[in-house]
């Protein structure tokens, strides 16, 4: 039994922004009422969340953990742990692994392992097509018996309209959520970053915005004429954005997200380091304007890591030969409170919204406090000072360009199913 007091409670599902103490018995919430209201019984724990933020647990919508095939890189394990230390209580893993989860052995397998290994809930999402090679639609309906949540090709888009019809329809009978990594093949060929005056300084290959924007559309239309829920991953552009707004003011089953290192860094950051180099590429100045003012008023959905785990030996290359891909789960809430909060552009339940029930939403799930629910939540500082390490990391890789970013606020405690998974001493 587990008693978190004093805290300011925050959840978006129930328009909460007060002072609660919550019961938490087994992996389940069992009350929640006003400061010094509860009773526990003798021997509970106590953990006094005086000046902390107590929220619903996170959800991270986009992440990839590596196993299985690409362990040297990442595990569930140590993914999980790393998600854990970033407030993060359940990830979406995407299905880009060797073997590509296909079919419902992988995922099976996934889920397996993350019983065994994980910090966090693991929810696996599935390939699109077979292998992911835009030739042939997957196993979805027996994946998803296994568990997966969502299915996508990510790392490439689903590569036909008319292979994405046909995902689009099959996963709207199955209530599935289509997740596009939306980018046009043949105008991003060869890019390494954003196309403009820095690509252009570098002499390094640009890839243009329409990229990104012409897939979205692309998308868009099929989503209106199949019915199904299209979800626009690690969304970049700010034409994408508009096409994102228009779709849902048509009523359209569409939403999207957005990363922080995309509303953080634009491409002028980007130099000859590959810890800069992640795909959809660093954008202007003027798309993380807009994606900043999508996350305001409400048309982006959800934040979410893309978090990309390189082994050392990858990423210590040169630029045009690295892999794209940085670290995310334990600077996400830092850069969201620093840029977004801090900085006035949204409000803190709004930022709670958008790493909760945006991406509850997203994947038709539940989350908030309340007794009944799962006893998953993040308790975080609004601004406790610290320094991220990279070396210190619990992530196996080193990917990140915030390595010795001073932050103000981040995650203090992590509970899933009522188990302190992470908790700072």
């Amino acid at each position: 039994m587990l008693v978190i007091k004093n805290g300011r409670m925050l959840d978006p599902a129930t328009n909460t922004d007060a002072p609660r103490d919550i019961l938490i018995d087994g992996e389940k919430i069992v009350e929640v009422a006003q400061p010094g209201s509860v009773r526990a019984a003798p021997g509970a724990e106590i953990f006094d969340a005086t000046g902390l933020i107590v929220a619903p647990g996170f959800i991270d919508l986009h992440a990839h953990l590596r196993e299985p095939g690409q362990e040297s890189s990442e595990t569930i394990e140590t993914g999980t742990r790393a998600a854990a230390r970033g407030g993060f209580t359940a990830v979406c893993c995407m299905p880009n692994t060797k073997p590509v989860n296909d079919n419902a052995s992988v995922t099976r397998f996934i889920l397996d392992r993350a019983k065994a290994t994980g910090r966090v809930r693991v929810w696996p999402i599935g390939a699109a097509s077979l292998e992911s090679k835009g030739e042939a639609i997957s196993e979805i309906a027996g994946m998803k018996e296994a568990g997966i949540v969502a299915v996508s090709d990510d790392g490439k888009p689903i590569a036909t309209a008319k292979l994405a019809q046909q995902v689009m329809d099959y996963c709207r009978s199955l209530g599935l959520t289509v997740i596009e990594h939306a980018e046009d093949v043949s105008l991003a060929a060869g890019a390494v970053m954003r196309e403009g005056v820095t690509s252009t300084r570098l002499g390094l290959r640009g890839m243009p915005a329409a990229a990104e924007a012409v897939c979205v559309a692309r998308d868009v239309q099929l989503a209106e004429l199949t019915g199904a829920h299209l979800h626009i991953a690690h969304l970049s552009a700010k034409a994408s954005l508009e096409q994102v707004r228009w779709a849902k003011s048509r009523k359209l089953r569409v939403s999207c997200e957005v990363t922080p290192h995309h509303f953080t860094l634009i491409d002028e950051d980007v130099t000859y380091d590959s810890r800069f180099k992640m795909n959809p590429p660093l954008a202007a100045r003027e798309d993380r304007k807009a994606l900043i003012e999508g996350l305001a008023d409400g048309t982006v959905d959800a934040i979410a890591t893309d978090h990309a785990p390189h082994e050392p030996a990858l990423k210590d290359v040169e630029f045009d030969r690295a892999p794209f891909g940085i670290l995310g789960f334990e600077t996400a809430l830092a850069l969201a409170l620093e840029q977004l909060v801090h900085a006035g552009r949204i409000s803190l339940m709004r930022m709670v919204e958008l790493f909760t029930t945006g991406p509850a939403r997203v994947l038709g799930v539940e989350r908030k406090i309340w007794p009944g629910q799962a006893a998953d939540l993040t308790i975080f500082s609004f601004d406790r000072p610290w320094t991220f390490h990279v070396g210190e990391s619990a992530s196996k890789s080193r990917n990140s360009p915030f390595d010795g970013r001073k932050f103000k606020g981040g995650a203090v405690e992590t509970i899933v199913a009522g188990r302190i998974v992470h908790r700072i001493q």
